[in-house]
């Protein structure tokens, strides 16, 4: 069992910056791959950002440039990293993992560009 807090959601001024966390209950090596969704009123979930256990990264062509993906695995945490924002960036931002080939999200993290 995996469970994935997300924090650091919120409203921001289009051209802004946020950073999302999102805090896994196991040691974050023991995951195959972490990625970062979303999903907007009305419109489907949308994969963001994936981290997989090796290291390696891979973004939507919607945010490469902009968003960044990390660890921190003292912290077992993974990050969002969210410059230029624009309008279109507001959504329910999920963190998801899959683990020994079961699917976790965490709960949701609103974020908002005004602007």
């Amino acid at each position: 069992q995996v469970q994935l807090v997300e924090s650091g959601g919120g409203l921001v001024q289009a051209g802004g910056s946020l950073r999302l966390s999102c805090a896994a209950s196991v040691n974050i090596f023991t995951i195959n791959t972490m990625d970062w969704y979303r999903q907007a009123p009305g419109k489907l979930r949308e994969l963001v950002a994936t981290i997989t256990r090796g290291g390696s990264t891979n973004y939507a062509d919607s945010v490469k440039g902009r968003f960044a993906i990390s660890r921190d695995s003292a912290k077992n945490t993974v990050y969002l990293q969210m410059n230029s924002l624009t309008p279109e960036d507001t959504a329910v931002y999920y963190c998801h993992a899959n683990h020994r080939l079961t699917d976790y999200w965490g709960q949701g993290t609103q974020v908002t560009v005004s602007s």
